[in-house]
């Protein structure tokens, strides 16, 4: 029997690097940056977020940095939004092609993360998502604390599964499952794709 494979998609994310610097990166620096990361050829550049100055300083200037950025054709721009007033403000420039956000399986996590329960962030997923589909953009989930977390909440890989499987049943179709803190072996991260692709053959399952 004849398999199909899917192509694999490099997503590139310099906001995660940049927003633990502990001191601030000049915009034009940050410009230069992605710039350069948008001439390589990536799938994806989570590149921004729209959240809280107070949260992530050195993600504030985001809207000032899409000014300057120079899209292609080949690479999507992705920006982190924690809640719909952010998804709202990411959504008014045009070169956003996708938001993400993350959600958590600790539910402490999800609380410190995004002020926010799990039962009321998967509320806000389906909002962002019928936002996305009124604006032609994409939603890309982020299932944080994914492999495990250090908060002492219960975790198995059934829980992340039946979160899979209502954000899945809200329509989103591309889902990450993120190793936020650094816990996940191999053997860990092949057990959780060979049990999550076959059973959401429609969605693009990053890791």
């Amino acid at each position: 029997m004849a398999t199909t494979t899917r192509p694999i998609k490099l997503v590139e994310c310099p906001r995660d690097a940049m927003q633990g610097w502990p001191h601030l990166i000049a915009t034009d620096k940050k410009i230069a940056y992605i710039n350069a990361l948008l001439k390589v050829g990536f799938d994806t550049i989570d590149f921004g977020s729209f959240v809280s100055p107070k949260a992530i300083p050195q993600m504030a200037d985001t809207a000032d940095v899409i000014k300057g950025l120079q899209p292609n054709a080949t690479t999507k721009l992705l920006a982190i939004v924690a809640n719909i007033r952010g998804a709202q403000e990411a959504l008014m420039h045009s070169v956003v092609d996708c938001l993400g956000f993350p959600f958590s399986v600790s539910p402490t996590f999800q609380l410190r993360n995004t002020n926010s329960t799990m039962q009321q962030s998967l509320l806000m997923v389906e909002e962002m998502q019928n936002l996305c589909n009124r604006s032609n953009k994409q939603l890309v989930v982020y299932m944080s604390m994914g492999f495990g977390n250090i908060y002492g909440d219960e975790y198995t890989e059934g829980i992340v599964l039946d979160w899979i499987d209502k954000i899945a049943a809200i329509g989103v179709t591309t889902i990450s499952i993120a190793d936020t803190v650094g816990l996940a072996t191999p053997l860990q991260v092949t057990r959780m794709m060979q049990a999550v692709i076959p059973m959401y053959p429609a969605i693009e399952i990053g890791v």
